[in-house]
C-alpha cells in the first residue's frame, strides 16, 4: 500500500500526456508539410500525402487520403491549382467542416505571375520573400486552429522567418557569381518562374507551368535551337519530372553540333528524402541555387 500515493500520481502525469492534444494535420506536398512542421514544432503531427519526387500537378487522392482529411483537424496545401486533380477533394472537405487552407494563395494577387485567364503560377517558393507571406499565414491559421499555443507559434514563425530572411540574402550572393549573360535557367517544366523574376535570371521550361500538358516535337527543337543560338553550358533535370523530357532537348541540342551538360537534378515540386540536405525547404533552396551557380558560372 505504500506505493499506492506514487502510482496514483504516475498514472495521473501518463494521462495527462494521453490526453494532451496536438493538431492532426494533413499537408499535400513535402513543401507544404515542412513549412507547417516549421511553424507548428511540437504542437503539430503533419502527415504528408505526397512523398519526394510526386508531381503534384498529376497527383490523385486516393480513398485512403480522403479518409485521412476527414478525420485531421485541418488540411494544409500549396493552391493556385498546384494539386489540381484534388480540386474537388477540397471543397469535399469544406462542406464536412474540415478547415482547409492554400497557403500560396495567401500571396496577394499583384505578387502573383499571371498564366492564363484568372490563372496563376502556384510556385511561390521559389520566391523566398513570397514564401515569408505564406509562413506567416500559416502562423495565423495555427493560431486559429490552437489559441492556447499562439504564443509558441508566434516565437517558432519568428525564428522561422530570421532563417528565410538569411536564406534570401544566401540566394542572392550565390547568384551574383554567376556572369549575367550565363544567368538562363532552363528545365523541364517551367517551375521556377518566381525564382527567375526575384533573382534576375532567365527561365525557360520544356513543359508548362503544368506537367499535365505534353511537349510536343516542336517544342524540344524550339528549346533546342535557343540553347545552340545562346550557347547555355547546362541545362537542368527535376526530382518529380521524368528525365526523358530534358534528355530529349540534350539529344535535340547535339543533332545541331553542340553539346550542352546535364547540370544536375532540382527539386522543384517535392523536396529531397527526410533526413537528407535537400529534405526541407532551406536546405532544398540552397541545394538548386548552390546546383545552378556551379553549372552556369563555368
Amino acid at each position: 500500500m505504500k506505493h499506492t500515493g506514487i502510482t496514483f500520481l504516475m498514472a495521473l502525469v501518463l494521462g495527462n500526456a494521453a490526453f494532451a492534444h496536438t493538431l492532426n494535420i494533413i499537408a499535400t506536398t513535402t513543401i507544404v508539410g515542412d513549412l507547417v512542421r516549421q511553424i507548428g514544432g511540437t504542437y503539430v503531427q503533419v502527415t504528408t500525402l505526397m512523398g519526394p519526387g510526386v508531381d503534384p500537378h498529376l497527383y490523385k487522392a486516393s480513398a485512403g487520403d480522403v479518409r485521412r482529411m476527414s478525420q485531421a483537424d485541418a488540411v494544409f496545401y500549396g493552391g493556385l491549382d498546384l494539386e489540381g486533380k484534388m480540386t474537388e477533394v477540397f471543397e469535399q472537405m469544406r462542406r464536412r467542416g474540415v478547415p482547409t487552407y492554400a497557403v500560396a494563395e495567401c500571396v496577394p494577387e499583384e505578387q502573383r505571375i499571371p498564366v492564363g485567364e484568372g490563372l496563376f503560377d502556384p510556385h511561390v517558393w521559389f520566391d523566398v520573400r513570397l514564401w515569408q507571406i505564406a509562413a506567416q499565414c500559416t502562423r495565423d491559421a495555427l493560431i486559429e486552429l490552437d489559441p492556447e499555443h499562439a504564443q509558441a507559434y508566434r516565437e517558432q514563425a519568428a525564428a522561422y522567418l530570421e532563417a528565410l530572411q538569411d536564406l534570401e540574402a544566401f540566394v542572392r550572393a550565390r547568384i551574383a557569381e554567376i556572369p549575367p549573360e550565363k544567368r538562363v535557367l532552363i528545365t523541364a517544366h517551367d517551375a521556377f518562374g518566381y525564382f527567375g523574376r526575384a533573382y534576375g535570371i532567365e527561365v525557360r521550361g520544356l513543359l508548362g507551368v503544368s506537367t499535365a500538358a505534353e511537349a510536343g516535337t516542336g517544342d524540344v527543337q524550339e528549346l533546342a535551337r535557343f540553347i545552340v543560338e545562346r550557347r547555355i553550358p547546362a541545362i537542368f533535370v527535376e526530382s518529380s519530372i521524368p528525365e526523358r523530357f530534358v534528355r530529349a532537348v540534350q539529344e535535340a541540342v547535339r543533332a545541331r553540333g553542340y553539346a550542352v551538360e546535364i547540370g544536375g537534378e532540382l527539386f522543384s515540386d517535392a523536396l529531397g528524402d527526410p533526413g537528407t540536405p535537400a529534405g526541407t525547404y532551406i536546405g532544398m533552396v540552397k541545394h538548386n541555387v548552390n546546383t545552378i551557380v556551379e553549372a552556369l558560372k563555368r
